[in-house]
């Protein structure tokens, strides 16, 4: 079967591109927040605009998802997309609140190493929204998912690491319950990007 692009209605793909570059900006600003750990309020604040964008975005595409009669994919492909999207930024911006509530004084490599792989796998997933409209080239909407797997399951091995190393060095509980739900919540937000990924799979597989 020849390759082919899917039907054209350009504000869904445009309003999905928007939507995965404000999560990159998201991942990116976290990232600054974790690795320079100064003027912190100022730096969760812009976190929590990236949030607000993406809950922004993410509504426009439901309101249109309900005004639109021919879409371009299945309707519940569209709703599941958005929904992984903006699940990214959510757990972006719950790491800088629990940082921020739970009076976090010294940030670890291993928090660090997360935001690192967190952008990362933002960068791919927004990669892969951006190709997606265009069928005719799956060898490299394949690469980009399979990078995004990669990327969960490095992200899954620093997580455990280091939730590991926290029960064994760490002697106050407290600190062992704030820095495992940050760590969870840092694997999380990977994980999600996965989410996201696996369902532009899922559209350019039924649809190449």
């Amino acid at each position: 079967m020849q390759l082919r692009l899917l039907p054209k209605e350009e504000k869904f793909f445009e309003l999905f591109r928007q939507q995965a570059n404000n999560v990159v900006e998201g991942a990116r600003l976290l990232k600054s927040f974790l690795e320079d750990y100064t003027d912190l309020e100022q730096k969760r604040l812009k976190i929590e605009m990236a949030e607000s964008t993406g809950d922004e975005i993410a509504h426009r595409i439901i309101e249109k998802l309900n005004t639109t009669f021919i879409t371009p994919m299945d309707r519940e492909d569209i709703h599941a997309l958005a929904s992984a999207l903006d699940d990214i930024l959510d757990f972006v911006y719950a790491c800088a609140q629990r940082l921020h509530l739970y009076g976090v004084k010294t940030i670890t490599k291993d928090a660090i190493a997360l935001a690192n792989v967190i952008l990362r796998a933002a960068e791919e997933t927004a990669a892969l929204v951006d190709e997606m409209e265009d069928l005719r080239n799956v060898k490299s909407l394949k690469n980009r998912w399979i990078e995004v797997n990669r990327l969960e399951n490095e992200g899954d091995r620093i997580s455990r690491q280091a939730i590991a190393e926290l029960f064994e060095k760490e002697k106050d509980p407290i600190e062992v319950i704030k820095w495992k739900e940050i760590y969870e919540h840092l694997e999380t937000a990977i994980d999600k990007c996965e989410d996201a990924a696996n369902i532009v799979e899922a559209v350019v597989l039924k649809n190449a």
